[in-house]
């Protein structure tokens, strides 16, 4: 009986995790996973390669020992990749007639992808020459139909004139934020400020690349201090990824961060903004989304009532001026003084360049 008692202990003790062994994070099994999985790619990258891979070089060619190169080949043979093994020395091959399955896509699809790769070759948006390749390699594995149908679409599909800022120099400063970011490194270079006499050198905790209007930023930290900035790419001279470790906040949100700018640099203050504009440039004014908080109002007569909530006014009033002649500020009281004063002084500028 005691001996039936015991037995009965220990299979309670024994069943269940111990309550003082440690549970693992579900992010460092997903590490973990990754991290496998990356592996067994890699197996697979060799073996189909022209090189002589026995087990021993495959392990120590990815550093790790040959029972975890078994491991990994029973998975490939299990996922339905045909190897074996050749000669003497027992070399890992690949069955050279074997083909992946093609990937099936719809029509939306493929158009989309298209679409996509016509874009990035936009001057400004051209900063990585990765999108058309990769659709030409996809086009090349794909049915007749498939084919045609990128070729078709990327040639007949054309992004003209952008407006945007000349990043033709800037691919690589652009790489470098891409790689230092994924890498989660830190970045240093030398900065040509519009408020500055001459160029600073800036390191950065990089935690964003965006697209914002016309132009690319970067959004980080300086290495000595702690509230994120903004900074255009094509205003960096050089760029570097270093070795040190960025810092990134984890809940870093970027529409939190740029609030109700209007483009990139959030004013201190938020105004709501109202602005009237006359019959003959009320529809051409609302084809465009101008900003997140944008409302519109039509009345009777045609014109039109736009209203947005923005923090800060000087970059908003850039964009009304633009309007000039068709447009009148309703509210706030600022803006309504800024825009009259900026209307002043180009008058007064353009006339004392009459008269010279």
């Amino acid at each position: 009986m005691a001996k039936k008692k015991a037995v009965a202990t220990n299979a309670k003790r024994s069943s269940g995790p111990s309550p003082e062994k440690k549970v693992r994070p579900d992010r460092d099994r997903r590490v973990r996973q990754a991290d496998r999985l990356a592996r067994v790619l890699r197996v697979l990258e060799l073996i189909q390669s022209r090189g002589r891979w026995t087990t021993k070089a495959i392990a120590d060619e990815i550093e790790c020992s040959e029972r975890t190169v078994y491991r990994d080949l029973d998975v490939l043979k299990f996922a339905g990749i045909p190897y074996y093994r050749e000669g003497d020395q027992q070399f890992v091959r690949v069955r050279s007639d074997f083909r992946f399955p093609v990937m099936t896509l719809t029509d939306d699809e493929v158009l989309g992808l298209s679409l996509a790769a016509a874009i990035t070759k936009a001057p400004g948006l051209d900063v990585t020459a990765g999108a058309v390749p990769a659709t030409r390699k996809l086009a090349a594995v794909s049915k007749e139909k498939t084919q045609e149908l990128i070729d078709d679409a990327m040639r007949l599909v054309s992004v003209l004139d952008l407006k945007l800022v000349d990043h033709s120099r800037h691919h690589e400063a652009i790489r470098t934020i891409q790689l230092a970011l994924l890498q989660g490194k830190q970045i240093s270079g030398l900065y040509e400020s519009p408020y500055e006499p001459t160029p600073v050198r800036l390191k950065l905790h990089p935690y964003r690349l965006c697209l914002i209007k016309n132009a690319w930023y970067v959004i980080g930290t300086m290495a000595d201090e702690k509230v994120p900035k903004t900074f255009r790419v094509a205003r960096f001279k050089t760029l570097r990824m270093q070795t040190e470790l960025a810092t990134v906040p984890e809940d870093f949100d970027l529409r939190t961060y740029f609030g109700n700018a209007w483009a990139v640099f959030r004013g201190d203050q938020s105004y709501d903004i109202e602005l009237k504009f006359k019959p003959t440039a009320a529809k051409v004014v609302t084809e465009t989304i101008w900003h997140h908080t944008q409302k519109a109002s039509t009345h009777k007569d045609g014109s039109l009532t736009l209203s947005f909530q923005v923090d800060g006014l000087n970059e908003i009033l850039n964009w009304i001026l633009s309007w000039a002649g068709q447009v009148r500020v309703q509210k706030p009281d600022e803006l309504k003084a800024m825009f009259v004063q900026a209307l002043e002084d180009a008058i007064q500028m353009q006339a004392m360049a009459d008269h010279v």
